[in-house]
């Protein structure tokens, strides 16, 4: 397994916005984590990454114990619905920017943070924008941006938090696609927060449908829309 979740809580004050779950994600898998506003998805990927750190439980990569790793540690590739692309920097800079922050150690030469930037404009089809700014793409050019910012220090899991949720619908659908292609190509294992269940059920593996800060169930879309297990993801999905 990629990655292993044991009964995991993450409280703020008193209220569990995460509330003893427990799930797996295996290598190359792309997971969707689905459900309304409140229900801890959101919660649960940033304890992934290491954002908010849980109470109980425990969280392995790999097999190895990260659960109070601090996040730079992790090795996550994150993505935001908002891009949080930094507005003084050109495109390169903003792909380089995981690899340049590095410690000297471990950080790549100049010359290969180049050619890994060239490769991730020629992939993410931002061929020949990588000397602009992000206030001259398009919102779909800025959202592909911040996905090659995120591959680019080559992290062992992407998370994914509504990376859409900002773009129009006709983007949102062809984005979706290219996603889609673009973990295929890569294997990479992939981690998607969305309440819009046309979007998980289009583009995972395996959907989890979360309420109140529980898993309610586990399945490929065709278990969910053929045998849902609670009434809850019942009324979720025909809503």
């Amino acid at each position: 397994m990629a990655l292993e979740i044991e009964n995991l809580t993450k409280r703020f004050g008193k209220f569990p916005a995460v509330n003893n779950v427990s799930l797996t994600v295996e290598q190359g898998e792309f997971m969707a984590l689905l459900g309304p506003s409140g229900s801890g998805k959101t919660t649960l990927l940033r304890s992934i990454g290491g954002l908010d750190l849980p109470e109980e439980g425990t969280l392995r990569f790999d097999g190895q114990d990260i659960t109070h790793q601090p996040a730079r540690e992790r090795r996550v590739g994150f993505v935001f619905q908002a891009y949080a692309l930094f507005r003084h920097m050109t495109v390169a800079r903003n792909i380089a920017f995981g690899l340049d922050v590095k410690p000297w150690s471990s950080r790549p030469s100049r010359r290969e943070i180049r050619a890994r930037v060239d490769a991730l404009l020629a992939r993410m089809q931002l061929d020949g924008l990588g000397d602009r700014y992000p206030s001259q793409l398009s919102g779909g050019q800025r959202q592909r941006v911040a996905l090659a910012r995120a591959l680019a220090i080559e992290p062992r899991i992407l998370l994914l938090d509504e990376p859409f949720g900002a773009l129009d619908a006709k983007v949102r659908k062809d984005l979706r696609q290219w996603l889609r292609a673009l973990h295929d190509e890569t294997k990479l294992t992939t981690i998607m927060v969305t309440h819009d269940q046309d979007e998980a059920l289009a583009l995972a593996d395996r959907v989890a449908v979360m309420n109140r800060g529980k898993i309610e169930q586990v399945g490929t879309p065709a278990d969910l829309r053929s045998t849902p297990a609670t009434p809850f993801v019942k009324d979720f999905l025909a809503s």
